[in-house]
């Protein structure tokens, strides 16, 4: 078992769907490849090109019920008339190993996340525009329009918690983002191999 010394540490990335999220934490991967990532569950069906135990564990409703009532879930929440969640297990092994483990979660599961690992490391991802972050969804193809009034009313709810993180990170050119997230997300890594 790791000590507090060699435990590794929690890294939420959050912002509203179609801020560019997935893409920004494939890039950080590429970068630091000695950071794990915590796959979510999710219920929703898969998007094109998304693969089950790669994106996301694609699962049923049951399953998540069931796992959800065994308290498996660190966090879970329903979004966009889906539920999603992360599991106890994932993270612990790799906090165990003493890596930084990184979710994809929205903004209720970070504050919970913040409310059980004080020291996680919260960063926001904020899109240029609300604008912009329409046009994205709107390109992106994968919803109907009343899937996507929803997500643009959800997302004004989620920016409006930025102020809640540790960093807001605007993705307006992914270059720009990346240099701006890189850092921070080192900084974190470099802190536990100097404990």
């Amino acid at each position: 078992m790791a000590t507090a010394k060699n435990r590794g540490r929690v890294i939420v990335l959050s912002g509203p769907s179609g801020a560019g999220k997935g893409t920004l934490r494939k890039r950080l991967f590429e970068k630091i490849p000695e950071l794990v990532f915590s796959i979510s569950c999710t219920t929703r069906p898969p998007r094109a090109g998304e693969q089950d135990g790669v994106d996301y564990w694609f699962v049923s409703e049951e399953d998540f019920s069931l796992w959800r009532d065994q308290e498996a879930f660190l966090e879970w929440a329903e979004v966009h008339g889906h539920h999603y969640g992360t599991r106890w297990a994932d993270v612990e092994r790799g906090l165990e190993a003493g890596k930084c483990v990184v979710l994809e979660i929205d903004v209720q599961g970070a504050r919970r996340v913040k409310a059980l690992f004080p020291d996680a490391l919260l960063i926001f991802i904020m899109p240029p525009s609300s604008e912009a972050l329409q046009d994205r969804l709107r390109h992106r193809g994968s919803e109907g329009e009343d899937t996507l009034v929803l997500r643009m009313e959800n997302a004004r709810r989620e920016m409006e918690q930025a102020s809640f993180y540790d960093q807001v990170v605007v993705n307006d050119d992914l270059e720009k983002a990346l240099d701006c997230l890189v850092p921070a997300v080192r900084a974190c890594v470099d802190g536990i191999k100097g404990r």
